[in-house]
């Protein structure tokens, strides 16, 4: 029965993963807004979720949120689509900085939560510096389960809130 709950909590993450395609909104064969190739540059209005150099665009198009398995701070496959896309989106747009929040659902103790939430940003932030993004414009903090986004006392909920998030900031980086 355990292994058929892991299975099914795996399952439920992978789905839940899966709604946050790339290519969700259109724009061509291949996650074109994961790589920002025919994306349309100036397709959209200046700050809008369809002009690819905006912050809208990064999160509603890309994904600004990665989702972990139970007691996980390991990237999914799923996780590592959405962190290759928000790579080369800060690549593209040095201007931005980015916080990565880790995030816990609110199973454990405080402690254990905000210790697996860094862990859970930190993986985040190691895959994108792996990715070519400057360690100098990534910072990272954890929240364990103080903020979550969903609040019900089951898997539905609990799933959700298990996430890293990269929330960006604008700023003049001088070489």
């Amino acid at each position: 029965m355990t292994l058929f709950k892991k299975a099914a909590v795996l399952l439920l993450v992978l789905a839940t993963a899966a709604c946050t395609n790339p290519d969700r909104f259109g724009g061509g064969a291949g996650g074109a807004g994961a790589d920002g190739a025919g994306a349309g540059i100036g397709a959209g209005a200046a700050g809008s979720a369809s002009d690819p150099a905006s912050p809208l665009f990064f999160n509603q198009t890309i994904g600004d949120r990665v989702l972990f398995v139970v007691d996980q701070s390991t990237l999914t496959p799923a996780g590592q689509a959405i962190l290759d896309g928000q790579a080369q989106w800060l690549l593209t747009n040095a201007d931005y900085r980015a916080v990565v929040e880790g995030h816990a659902d609110e199973q454990g103790t405080r402690e254990y939560n905000l210790a697996l939430g860094f862990r859970r940003a930190n993986a985040v932030r190691e895959y994108l510096v792996s990715r070519g993004v400057p360690a100098g414009r990534l910072e990272v903090t954890s929240y364990g389960k103080e903020r979550p986004i969903a609040v019900c006392s089951n898997e539905s909920c609990y799933s959700q809130n298990r996430r890293a998030v990269t929330v960006l900031s604008f700023s003049a980086i001088t070489s």
